[in-house]
């Protein structure tokens, strides 16, 4: 019987942000489920306010009784949280790109003022301004080495998004948002892989600090920057393919 694998996108992402790596996924070997998250795709109507333990039920409920869970960056943010609501259902984790918070409680203010400033402004420009946020999240510094194609694949999948309900994310599970997780690694006793890019220093360092602390991890660093599903999708699914 195939193995099922959850997949979570990142913010301002959808489900096809996975097409790359499920299509190379060994269809007898495995099932795919890709699932949009709380106010992202067509899911972007989901109950108000958006949190991290409703998001952690929204994936619940759509997963099987076991499964493998695979999450990008706030994609993995709310794996972490699914893993320790029901860590007897994640056979294995994989965590692209991902962090467990902001512990510094000033940083962590004021990153949440600038998540809801920019919710703000996605609900002040609507669609008419929905083009211009684009540009500027894809040309934060994270993305700046990117290829065009993967910009483009980028920017396709956050138009399959709505401005408003991107708001309600960004005022729920932001990056601010989340209280840190650091302290409770430790309770995540299933293999762990930390899957970070040769370009992401910022992420690499943080997924060396989280494999000190999660009891059965690796971390593996692959060709590529932040956005590895769709710059290295075959980096992702050969780590998702490899049994521990």
């Amino acid at each position: 019987m195939p193995e099922s694998v959850v997949l979570l996108h990142g913010f301002s992402g959808t489900h096809r942000a996975w097409d790359g790596v499920v299509a190379r996924l060994h269809p007898e070997r495995y099932l795919p489920r890709v699932l949009d998250l709380p106010g992202h795709g067509d899911a972007a109507d989901a109950q108000r306010p958006i949190t991290f333990a409703n998001c952690a039920e929204h994936v619940l409920a759509r997963s099987p009784a076991q499964f493998v869970l695979c999450g990008y960056s706030l994609g993995g943010r709310v794996a972490l949280h699914v893993a320790l609501t029901a860590p007897e259902r994640v056979a294995r984790l994989v965590l692209v790109s991902t962090t467990a918070g902001i512990e510094d409680p000033a940083e962590r203010a004021e990153r949440q003022l600038a998540d809801h400033r920019l919710a703000d402004e996605l609900e002040r420009g609507g669609w008419a301004g929905f083009d211009s946020f684009i540009e500027r999240w894809r040309t934060q510094p994270l993305f700046a080495e990117d290829s065009p194609e993967v910009g483009t694949l980028a920017r396709e999948d956050q138009r399959r998004n709505r401005p408003d309900a991107l708001a309600a994310v960004l005022r729920g599970i932001g990056t601010g948002e989340m209280a840190p997780l650091w302290g409770r690694l430790g309770e995540l006793r299933m293999p762990v892989t930390m899957l970070a890019g040769g370009r992401d220093a910022k992420f690499q360092a943080l997924g060396r600090r989280m494999v000190e602390l999660l009891p059965n991890a690796e971390l593996v660093v692959v060709p590529g920057g932040h956005g590895l599903p769709l710059e290295n999708p075959a980096a992702v699914a050969e780590r998702l393919s490899i049994d521990p």
